[in-house]
């Protein structure tokens, strides 16, 4: 592994660690070894290898080697292009999304809900737009879980709807009325043109348009592993979740934002 920490003299176009400034590591520290993989428009063959090497030399990787390729379809070809980089990493410049609360039990989250709402707390799940793919909003809501953790349905104090796949975005919002939800929670795995953009952005310009039953809106919470969580501003969310997060995360924050009181 990378020697991190240790006071040696680096280049611009060498080095493992300085302080904050790190570099790729592959065979030996500090070599700036990375691995790529990509597809091109164009039939496999020497001319198509040639030009893997030339879009690989035009991002920065040289030598760069092709180490896999094949063709995937007629006039399309996968490559996985392996070498060297000279770029470095400012971790002092690297700005990520820090959770902002404890992780808790199952009996400390339904301790909170019960102090402060003194009745259960109401959570709408659903794929919204085209998006078919359960795994993720059932991994959170369903008992069974993910990673050890077991799904919201198992919390004594959390009521879950789980409307399952393909939701438009007025039946979800129509149906968290329905219900006086506290907090939708949606999965979009369908990424291809940033369809789970738009998708979000519809649904969290419904939520704020529609009319709710007192305490008054819920929670817009959104998970998926293509989204940047910091983003939750500029999609106008409340929350981003990406791959990974078990359902004790969510939890937690769901406990977390009744106890510092969200502005509903």
């Amino acid at each position: 592994m990378p020697d991190r920490g240790q006071s040696r003299d680096f280049g611009p176009s060498g080095g493992g660690t300085v302080g904050s400034i790190v570099r790729p590591y592959g065979d030996t520290t500090g070599d700036g070894m990375v691995q790529t993989s990509f597809t091109l428009p164009v039939p496999a063959g020497p001319k198509a290898e040639g030009a893997a090497l030339q879009l690989a030399t035009k991002m920065g990787i040289e030598p760069a080697m092709v180490v896999h390729s094949h063709a995937i379809d007629a006039g399309y070809t996968f490559f996985v292009v392996y070498g060297s980089v000279k770029h470095l990493v400012d971790l002092d410049e690297v700005h990520v999304e820090e959770r902002a609360y404890p992780l808790l039990s199952s009996a400390e989250v339904n301790g909170a809900i019960k102090e402060r709402l003194h009745r259960e707390l109401v959570v709408l799940g659903a794929c919204i737009g085209t998006d078919a793919h359960t795994v993720g909003i059932d991994a959170i809501l369903n008992v069974k879980g993910f990673a050890g953790e077991k799904g919201l349905e198992y919390y004594r104090e959390i009521n879950v709807v789980n409307l399952g796949a393909q939701v438009l975005v007025p039946d979800l919002v129509a149906r968290a009325r329905a219900e006086k939800a506290d907090a939708i929670l949606v999965s979009q795995v369908v990424t291809q043109k940033d369809a789970h953009l738009r998708n979000t952005r519809e649904l969290a310009e419904a939520v704020r348009a529609a009319s709710w039953p007192k305490p008054g809106r819920p929670l817009v919470v959104i998970g998926g592993p293509r989204f940047d969580v910091t983003a939750t501003e500029t999609l106008g969310v409340d929350r981003i979740f990406g791959k990974g997060t078990t359902p004790g995360e969510v939890a937690s924050y769901l406990a977390h934002m009744l106890r510092t009181g969200w502005d509903r």
